[in-house]
């Protein structure tokens, strides 16, 4: 009599207990919370596992999770690396997540004509990414959006963008067509980085690179605001009208003082302007001038030209900016 009673105590026991001591696995009445970061370091066993688990607050019983997990969890080893999980999901989820290797990814973008100092305060500024990192050699950088895991050295990062800058450079030269006027990969990324920051308007960078093309055939000089002012700021913005003294610096950057490219980028090009110089529009332009909505407008001739900076500059003067 007293072992059926045992037995009857257990069974009783297994029917009430056993969903209590699952119902986490399942989720199955927890409270969802705000999302919670978590890093599982290389070769962490489960135990260790089920404790950060615990310090995150993500279970609260360490070692129910470790029981779970291996008669339910499957053989699978859990991968290193940062997870954002979100409180109140199941155990199992969790598990599975970390099973897969589902680490957490953030993004950083360079926009397109960013320069490299630049560049490197950006990845200096971003906290989830750790170690030092020098100023890149300019126009070594793909602008691009770049993930990344938290923790992860910004040097690491830095040399993804400057693999993908020399990937693209790779691809894109073969194709050149018969127009792009510059005859080594290193010349069309110095002239991209000008037609970059000489135009925001993407469809202007093949003609703005067309006229840059004709001036160098001819041996005119650029001409180039941005040529002027990089040495002077590292591609920084100037925030003030260019000197005389300026205009007539040897500064090898300078191209009001002889014709030519500068001695190097002057900024980190995106694709497309890098594609724009290898395949410029047809065109017989050689001069072009702000035209006032953001764009510009473009003259064959030094009269035409002449005839539009007089249009420009009464613009300016009714807006009030001269």
């Amino acid at each position: 009599m007293a072992r059926r009673a045992f037995f009857a105590f257990v069974a009783l026991l297994l029917v009430i207990g056993l969903p209590l001591l699952v119902a986490p696995w399942f989720g199955i009445g927890s409270p969802r919370g705000a999302p919670v970061t978590i890093t599982i370091d290389k070769g962490s066993s489960l135990a260790a596992v089920s404790d950060d688990l615990e310090r995150a607050g993500l279970v609260d019983s360490p070692r129910q999770f470790r029981l779970l997990a291996r008669v339910l969890g499957g053989p699978d080893p859990v991968q290193a690396g940062t997870y954002r999980l979100i409180p109140g999901d199941s155990w199992r989820h969790y598990l599975r997540i970390m099973q897969e290797g589902r680490i957490e990814r953030v993004s950083l973008t360079i926009p397109e004509g960013m320069p490299s100092v630049l560049v490197a305060e950006r990845l200096r500024a971003e906290p989830r990414l750790t170690g030092a990192v020098a100023i890149p050699a300019e126009g070594s950088v793909l602008p691009e959006t770049y993930e990344f895991t938290p923790g992860e050295p910004r040097a690491a990062v830095l040399a993804r963008m400057q693999a993908a800058m020399t990937k693209t450079v790779a691809e894109l030269w073969p194709a050149r067509s018969e127009r792009a006027v510059v005859t080594t990969p290193e010349a069309a990324v110095t002239l991209a980085s000008i037609v970059e920051k000489e135009t925001g308007k993407p469809a202007e960078r093949r003609t703005v690179a067309g006229v840059y093309g004709n001036r160098l055939a001819q041996g005119m000089k650029l001409d180039a605001d941005p040529t002027v002012i990089y040495p002077i700021t590292k591609g920084k913005p100037l925030g003030r009208r260019i000197r005389r003294s300026e205009l007539a610096a040897d500064t090898g950057y300078n191209t009001y003082l002889k014709p030519g490219l500068p001695k190097g980028p002057i900024a980190n090009p995106g694709r497309a302007s890098i594609a724009a110089v290898l395949d410029p529009a047809p065109t017989d332009a050689l001069y072009f001038v702000a035209d006032g909505s953001g764009g510009h407008v473009f003259a064959n001739s030094l009269g035409e030209h002449n005839a539009n900076v007089a249009k420009w500059y009464a613009l300016r003067r009714q807006r009030g900016e001269m």
